[in-house]
């Protein structure tokens, strides 16, 4: 097929051209035709594009010489691990469990090998600039979901997408089809937020997030989300906070109790869970009375609320380092004149969750590639030790097997368990003698397949 007049629209040449590929295709009998094209036939996305078809599942073994249980939070010594494919076939102590004879063999004997890290809080896509393409959006939301993914972190969780629409249903699409390497990925596309309405004559920007002004409104965006393949809802019951003269702190509450507990209970009669952007205040107090699945930041969390997630089975994700971060004290001085900080107050609201009996605190990192860069996410598993009051193993449960359970995945990734994929990091001191190991990541796999590997 050829376009060969010079009256024929590059459109019209497209339609065609499609059109006569989509025949040919058919006529040489589809997916199960011998390839007729250049070199080892690729694989296909449903959209058309190719790529590497994966390599045939092979046996793998690991030697771990050190190798943390986040079931019990104790290191074990001298493990193997026996791989196959993308699933863990067998663990014990190297007394225990047989190396196959046609394994390839990785050594980890100098190490310590740990669940691949989960962070349950991330912005993949960065606020789009004025006059930025979707294009340049999208290729800076892929260079931050790889530099995660390099650092350790095999599953993250994305809490809205930045203006950006749905793009992050997209890229988790492209994830489990095995076009793009990232982490495993669930997603909250464009989140919901609170008027005022819109006059009827101003364009909506259908990329930025949902605005609603009633509890009907809301419902409605929950089913729009849940139709448009996210996996998570994100609501925002608080805004801002400021200071008063007297060092009070006044936080900014968005919707109504009604609306927030409709568009939860919608969430959940479509199998969603709701994760809350909050900071104090009656938002606060509105977040865990009508049960959002996860709390997000909670600077006031009071000892009462922290008792209430727990007998309500919710969970706090503090993303502690990316509020206690240098500008937080900036912008505190500047409007207060250096009276009052809010770091401190945060600080202690996560030393109330961590003293708290039961409460099931995450680790997501909030990173934005602002002000946190992707890829130095193991900084928060340092804040919650040094900053938080959780000890090593504790902090390090909450990024691997809390979040897997609360996340819905503990039967998937969170720990080194038969059955499970085999997502694996490694580091070479003991990250339970000095956390900061974390920060030096230097083995990651997912699902089998090495990504990353200095302890050669």
């Amino acid at each position: 097929m050829r376009c060969t007049s010079a009256l024929t629209s590059t459109a019209a040449c497209i339609v065609a051209a499609t059109a006569f590929s989509t025949a040919l295709w058919a006529q040489e009998g589809g997916a199960n035709a011998p390839w007729r094209g250049a070199g080892v036939k690729p694989c296909f996305g449903p959209e058309g594009g190719s790529f590497q078809c994966p390599a045939p599942a092979g046996v793998v073994a690991i030697r771990a010489g050190r190798l943390f249980d986040s079931a019990s939070g104790q290191m074990l010594t001298n493990q193997v691990l026996v791989l196959q494919g993308e699933r863990i076939a067998e663990i014990g102590s190297a007394a225990q469990v047989k190396i196959p004879a046609d394994a390839q063999v990785i050594d980890l004997s100098q190490a310590t090998v740990l669940p691949g890290l989960i962070d349950a809080h991330t912005h993949m896509f960065n606020p789009p600039k004025a006059g930025m393409s979707r294009e340049v959006s999208t290729l800076i939301a892929i260079h931050n979901l790889q530099a995660d993914l390099r650092a350790g972190f095999t599953t993250a969780r994305d809490m809205s997408s930045h203006g950006n629409g749905y793009a992050d249903v997209e890229m988790r699409n492209a994830i489990n089809e095995g076009r793009l390497d990232g982490p495993r990925f669930k997603v909250s596309g464009r989140g919901i937020v609170w008027g005022p309405a819109i006059a009827a004559n101003v364009p909506v920007n259908p990329l930025a997030s949902t605005r609603i002004t009633s509890a009907e409104e809301g419902r409605a965006a929950v089913r729009e989300h849940a139709e448009r393949g996210v996996d998570w809802i994100k609501l925002f019951p608080g805004g801002a906070y400021s200071f008063t003269p007297t060092g009070d702190v006044n936080y900014v509450t968005t919707y109504p109790l009604d609306v927030l507990q409709a568009m939860i209970d919608e969430a959940h009669r479509l199998g969603k869970k709701t994760g809350c952007h909050v900071f104090g205040g009656d938002g606060l107090k509105n977040t865990v009375a009508a049960g959002c699945d996860t709390v997000e930041h909670a600077f006031g969390l009071t000892q009462e609320q922290a008792d209430t997630i727990v007998a309500k089975k919710l969970a706090y994700d503090p993303t502690l380092q990316r509020y206690i971060e240098p500008y937080m004290d900036d912008n505190d001085n500047k409007n207060t004149g250096g009276k009052y900080r809010m770091i401190p107050i945060f600080e202690k609201a996560v030393q109330t969750a961590a003293a708290t009996k039961g409460l099931k605190i995450m680790v997501g990192s909030g990173a934005d590639g602002s002000t946190y860069a992707h890829g130095t996410q193991a900084l928060d598993f340092e804040m919650l030790v040094k900053h938080g009051g959780l000890t090593p193993a504790r902090a390090i449960q909450g990024g691997t097997i809390i979040n897997a359970e609360v996340m819905g995945w503990l039967d998937q990734v969170g720990s080194i368990d038969k059955g499970k994929y085999a997502d694996l990091v490694a580091v070479s001191g003991d990250p339970l003698a000095d956390i900061t190991e974390l920060q030096r990541v230097k083995f990651v796999m997912k699902g089998g397949k090495v990504i990353r590997n200095e302890l050669r």
